[in-house]
């Protein structure tokens, strides 16, 4: 039985400026959601966002209200081990919110997993790789820094795929930014860019036409997502990858976008789709389209990105590897042995459930009063 839902709220400074088209983040709210059982076992979750309000349409805030008030109610009492039924309900009854749903599910299936003592991953069809190759995002904005941290990366063996925020001026600069940053580093390495909407698609034909010429692998949402005509045209128009990213809440917008050919790659994002076995879905539907995976990120603490990680080591396409750098963007660890990363990959946890423990007198520290 499900017998209580806590959300905490967790203020941690990252360890640079995050700089995105739509926000600078200086600081991420993790949003954990921790489920206890009458059985003893308890599940963690989470819902964390990227800059608030500017990213979408759920806050921080917005979710912590929005559980302890509307969802947690809706399940207490309700039999733990039967997730499904849970969700279910809570997805009839309450409308959009999918962070908050996503992390709902993911600390419902953290449970029945530890329940079961198998990965979490073995509940979700189960893995076929142990590893995943992660990408990591320049954002400072600066050409200079992000060379030598791209170079750092390299040196440390952690990442050998860069992807860059542009968007925030104009495409002539952020195109010489990209193509110096690329020619810096050479073949050796995949070189990609994000454009967060920012661009028109006079803008994106310009740029991409630029972008595909210096070598650069692969383009993300360069248009507003709700221009999926402008998506189709620029996917059918260059032989770059084009990748829809924020057109993606979830597998009916993966099958419009799929029907339109407006993208040749999903990024698959767990709090994005509204949970775990929907973004299973936006996968299933790309797959049986013919489009490429991508194992996208929020920007998630060590929870999310286990729980993302779980996921996409049940994928058997991933051609584009995966962006799970999240916790390595932050200050702080909260939990007590942090993920794996090394040789270019991270490590999918194999204990039970998520395969994390937090630690929770840190939490009690950090946690927002």
């Amino acid at each position: 039985m499900i017998q209580s839902i806590e959300t905490i709220l967790v203020d941690v400074p990252t360890i640079r400026p995050h700089k995105l088209s739509v926000a600078t983040m200086n600081t991420q709210t993790l949003v954990l959601v921790r489920v206890r059982c009458a059985d003893g076992i308890e599940g963690w979750g989470e819902a964390t966002t990227i800059g608030g309000l500017n990213y979408g349409g759920e806050s921080p805030e917005s979710i912590k209200t929005n559980i302890d008030t509307h969802i947690a109610p809706l399940l207490i009492g309700m039999d733990a081990s039967q997730v499904a039924k849970a969700m279910m309900k809570i997805r009839k009854i309450i409308q959009d919110n999918r962070f908050a749903k996503c992390a709902i599910e993911t600390a419902l299936l953290d449970a029945q997993a530890r329940r079961l003592n198998i990965p979490l991953s073995e509940l979700l069809g189960g893995r076929v790789r142990d590893t995943l190759p992660v990408a990591w995002t320049l954002a400072s904005g600066d050409t200079v820094k992000d060379i030598a941290e791209a170079e750092k990366m390299l040196e440390l063996r952690r990442h050998r795929i860069f992807k860059l925020k542009i968007g925030l001026r104009s495409v002539a600069d952020d195109v010489a930014h990209v193509l110096a940053i690329k020619k810096a580093l050479g073949d050796q390495v995949s070189v990609r860019v994000d454009v967060n909407q920012a661009w028109s698609e006079m803008d994106a034909v310009n740029g991409i036409a630029a972008l595909e010429a210096g070598g650069i692998d692969l383009i993300e949402q360069p248009v507003r997502a709700e221009n999926m005509a402008a998506m189709a045209r620029l996917t059918q128009r260059f032989s770059v990858a084009i990748m829809a990213d924020e057109a993606l809440h979830g597998p009916q917008d993966a099958y419009q976008v799929a029907m339109q050919n407006a993208a040749d790659v999903f990024a698959v994002k767990i709090t994005q789709s509204g949970g775990l076995i929907p973004a299973l879905q936006v996968a299933t539907v790309a797959q049986l389209s013919g489009v490429s995976l991508y194992g996208g990120t929020m920007l998630e603490g060590a929870v999310g990105t286990a729980a993302s990680a779980h996921v996409f080591s049940t994928f058997t396409d991933l051609s584009f590897g995966t962006e799970l750098f999240g916790p390595l963007l932050l200050t702080e660890e909260v939990l007590r042995e942090p993920l794996v990363y090394k040789d270019f990959m991270l490590e999918v946890p194999k204990k039970p459930g998520l395969g994390v423990e937090i630690d929770l007198e840190k939490l009690q520290f950090m946690r927002r009063q």
